[in-house]
């Protein structure tokens, strides 16, 4: 929701931190490689209970994952690869942050806590899927209450302030809400389509 509202709005602005903190010469996929190294780290310290420390490295890793697309398009090296890379280091951080959670939770015995954060990992895989697999038959598919911003936020919030399990809660709700409303709206739009098609015929 946040990205589909806010766009690339904010480029100029990163930009500039990302120029501040590292230069202008860091390579975007570099940093999208690095981002997927701190979300690892954060599952480690989440999967040991250092869950502050785990919060931390969440956040580090959102603000790469802000940097690398921001310097990529300022600096003229976007490139397909890139977009593809992104993507795929951005699913390995999501899934690899919940298997810290899910390990935490093994770890206690808490077998419900373990369902939910199940039920997390499956709404959190299909999100993105839905909307790549929307894209190829319409031509936009953001719509959504839980995009990846708001649930790196909430799993940041859950992760410093000891809110986990209700955040859990908040996330295997949304996540699935967020993938319904993707069918929804990809069933409508081709059925738009379908009627625009059968009218002019």
């Amino acid at each position: 929701m946040i990205s589909s509202k806010i766009g690339h709005r904010l480029d100029p602005y990163v930009y500039k931190v990302a120029k501040y903190l590292l230069g202008k010469n860091v390579n975007p996929n570099l940093l999208t490689f690095s981002g997927f190294i701190l979300n690892a780290g954060a599952a480690f310290l989440l999967a040991i209970g250092y869950s502050k420390g785990g919060g931390l490295a969440i956040l580090g890793a959102g603000l790469c994952d802000l940097m690398d697309g921001a310097m990529a398009r300022n600096q003229g090296r976007a490139t397909p690869f890139g977009a593809f890379f992104d993507s795929v280091m951005d699913r390995y951080s999501d899934l690899i942050v919940l298997l810290g959670i899910l390990l935490f939770y093994a770890r206690a015995g808490s077998t419900s806590i373990i369902v939910l954060t199940s039920v997390v990992l499956i709404g959190t895989a299909l999100v993105p899927y839905v909307r790549a697999r929307a894209e190829g038959v319409i031509e936009k598919c953001t719509v959504g209450l839980l995009e990846r911003p708001e649930r790196i936020v909430l799993l940041a919030v859950g992760a410093l302030f000891d809110l986990m399990v209700p955040i859990l809660w908040i996330l295997a709700v949304f996540t699935h809400i967020t993938v319904i409303q993707r069918i929804h709206y990809t069933w409508r739009q081709l059925k738009e389509k379908t009627d625009l098609s059968g009218g002019q015929g």
